[in-house]
């Protein structure tokens, strides 16, 4: 009986291990940007769906309605682990 007790015990902790969300080391690296701060960007290249991509220090902006070589004034209204989304001023 107590071999059976350890043995739930052991898989009810390995279960809950195992459910823990767990969240890539990019999430908790301080962004070069905050949201709603406002700049002027290039826009280098486009991305697969057609958004124009910024960097800024290395950090990839996307700004939907722009096109490579622009250069334009931009919102940050979204911050991810790897990317920010941009909107046109």
């Amino acid at each position: 009986m107590e071999n059976d007790k350890a043995e739930m015990t052991n898989i009810d902790q390995e279960t809950a291990r195992t459910q823990e969300k767990r969240f890539p080391r990019s999430y908790f690296i301080p962004k070069p940007i905050n949201i709603g701060e406002e700049m002027e960007v290039n826009i280098s290249e486009l991305s697969h769906k057609g958004d124009g991509l910024a960097r800024i220090k290395g950090y990839v902006v996307f700004v939907p309605n722009t096109k490579e070589g622009d250069n334009v004034k931009i919102k940050i209204t979204q911050i991810r682990p790897n990317y920010a989304i941009g909107e046109l001023m």
